[in-house]
């Protein structure tokens, strides 16, 4: 008898134990890890980095309140009553492009090893914890490797490895280990929206010799992106790579969140059918210009105040976000855009002009073959 499935089954995120990145440092004193995630920390600024420890202090008194203090420096300080759960991690870590992680206290799916001769019992006590070891880090330059890290892994000593002064060189690996899980960008165009305006379907409108939805999805696939056409249930469109609506009722904002659903691993570059100023010159500056560390990388007209959702590459940290908005009663895309932490491309804002009425069209369609 098949297991019953009370659940619907979902594609879920490619995470590792508490966020979608992560690092152990294994093998020496807290007090030296700590110091070295500060020192790779203050070399890798541009990323969103995070750090997962926790005290030896059994002393500290609780709060009867979670408390929330923002600093002058732009910090925020929070002392809560709070339970480590992976689940919960996960959500709290999405923003971020690595998180470092104390090995003596929680275990990462990616490790460093640092070899400490003092801290011999400490290493083989989490031996089973080091199945995914990056490189590895001495403390000085005579530190040998414990034989039972080479009877578990007899090719450690063929793992790069270096001198704990070496800062560079130890956080420029990091970084490229951040840049491996940098997500691929897919592309998204959105023909589902009703066209009330415009009294036909804005998809099928025929600006350059074909309708518009070709012209969106070949306009991406030249820049070598995975193309999906993203519809309503009852649309009947004959491609291969659609994303029907699973937020129905809810417009781009659904569309988006939809391809999340799909594939919750990806970029999406989401283009609007009504935009058929949009060339290959503004998806190259797109692409170009993307920013993975932000939640969006977004086009704004140079004389316009708001940046265009419905030109943007959807980072996959923004679904988090995106469902946080929903759950507040918003679903307007833009919003989630200007409140958020994203990266800004300005191009003419001839390109980004909305067609949306029968005469908007005509005059369009004029513009465009007079060219």
């Amino acid at each position: 008898m098949n297991k019953h499935q009370k659940h619907t089954k979902l594609k879920l995120r490619d995470n590792d134990n508490f966020a979608p990145n992560e690092i152990a440092f294994v093998g020496t004193k807290c007090s030296v890890i700590s110091n070295l995630v500060q020192q790779i920390s203050e070399k890798l600024g541009m990323y969103k980095l995070a750090y997962l420890d926790a005290s030896h202090n059994e002393e500290i008194e609780g709060k009867k309140f979670d408390s929330f203090t923002f600093n002058a420096n732009g910090t925020l300080a929070i002392s809560a009553k709070y339970a480590l759960n992976k689940f919960n991690q996960r959500v709290q870590f999405s923003q971020h492009d690595l998180v470092f992680i104390n090995g003596n206290h929680f275990e990462g799916a990616k490790q460093i090893l640092i070899l400490d001769q003092e801290k011999e019992a400490s290493v083989l006590k989490r031996l089973d914890q080091l199945n995914n070891i990056q490189f590895v880090i001495k403390l000085t330059d005579d530190t040998k490797y414990f034989d039972f890290l080479e009877e578990k892994n007899p090719q450690i000593k063929n793992l790069l490895c270096y001198h704990i002064a070496e800062i560079d060189k130890i956080s420029k690996h990091i970084e490229n280990l951040i840049k491996e899980k940098i997500a691929p960008v897919h592309g998204l165009v959105l023909a589902g929206g009703k066209s009330t305006r415009m009294g036909t379907d804005k998809g099928t409108l025929n600006f350059y010799g074909k309708n518009q939805r070709d012209v969106a999805i070949e306009l991406l696939e030249k820049n070598h992106l995975k193309a999906y056409l993203s519809v309503r249930e009852e649309q009947e469109i004959g491609v291969e790579n659609k994303i029907t609506d699973k937020f129905i009722g809810l417009g781009p904002f659904g569309a988006i969140c939809s391809a999340f659903q799909e594939n919750p691993d990806v970029a999406w570059l989401v283009l609007a059918t009504d935009l058929p100023f949009v060339n290959d010159e503004v998806i190259k500056l797109l692409l170009k210009h993307r920013n993975p560390s932000k939640v969006a990388t977004a086009i704004k007209g140079k004389n316009s105040q708001f940046p265009e959702p419905l030109i943007t590459i959807w980072e996959p940290k923004s679904y988090t976000l995106l469902l946080n908005y929903l759950a507040q009663g918003y679903s307007c895309p833009r919003k989630v855009l200007l409140n958020s932490d994203i990266e800004i491309v300005e191009v003419d804002d001839d390109f980004i002009r909305n067609i949306n009425t029968p005469e908007e069209f005509k005059a369009a369609r004029k513009e465009i073959n007079e060219e």
